[in-house]
């Protein structure tokens, strides 16, 4: 069962994450991290008007992440560690992938900060007709697992479609925050449709802030589940050590 730490910009780091994988992770997500001059300049606006953001320039960001994953497993070795990235195309993506002891590099289809969305990225790159091949590029040329995070019921996107795209295009991993409009609780009726209609693996996302809504997630036939707003200060309220 894969128990993933979800990534929140400008906290997930390396200190960050190896003092709450004792909760019961096996999966931490480091970043999300812009990779190319597009989503380092929508960075920056995203930190100008005053919410927290990682920030590093192209000479420095894949060294960082690569010591990132480092500082996790010198303290973790048997923690799968994952890095959720944007760029406008593959290229860094790919070479992310590529940074040694990174298991898994994770595309980030899901933020949906204006900034992001003004140079298509985050959430309107389920809108993009590339991207199959956008993915299945990064798939072909990295020695790392791929995961694909996305927001589902975005307006204008068939969710259960692109479900089907993501593991048509080779992705190892679909990731989804089962997000709803109007509701405060996740979609649970889409991802038990989507587990019942991929092979991929499903890590459901949204809602998991007990051990009721735990098993809630489970029950849709999901293959693991992650965690972001329950652990943003550092504790962990419930116990998902059994799971």
């Amino acid at each position: 069962m894969l128990k993933v730490v979800a990534p929140m910009a400008g906290i997930t780091n390396a200190d960050f994450l190896n003092k709450v994988i004792p909760y019961g992770f096996n999966v931490a997500t480091l970043g999300g991290y812009s990779l190319d001059d597009p989503t380092i300049d929508a960075s920056k606006k995203i930190i100008e008007r005053g919410r927290k953001e990682f920030d590093f320039p192209l000479d420095m960001i894949f060294s960082h992440i690569g010591n990132e994953v480092a500082s996790i497993k010198k303290v973790h070795p048997n923690v799968k560690v994952s890095a959720n990235v944007r760029a406008t195309n593959p290229q860094p993506i790919i070479e992310a992938g590529n940074i040694k002891d990174l298991d898994i590099v994770e595309i980030n289809c899901h933020c949906r900060q204006d900034e992001i969305l003004a140079i298509g990225c985050g959430q309107n790159m389920l809108n993009r007709p590339d991207l199959s091949d956008f993915i299945s590029q990064i798939v072909d040329n990295v020695k790392s697992e791929v995961s694909v995070k996305i927001r589902a019921n975005v307006e204008g996107t068939d969710t259960f479609e692109i479900a089907g795209l993501i593991e048509d295009a080779g992705a190892d991993y679909l990731h989804i925050d089962a997000m709803k409009k109007g509701v405060f609780d996740a979609d649970w009726e889409l991802l038990e449709k989507i587990c019942s209609n991929v092979d991929i693996k499903v890590i459901g996302n949204n809602s998991v802030n007990s051990e009721d809504n735990v098993k809630k997630m489970l029950s849709t036939g999901v293959d693991g589940f992650s965690i972001a707003r329950s652990v943003i200060s550092g504790n962990l309220d419930f116990n998902i050590s059994n799971y």
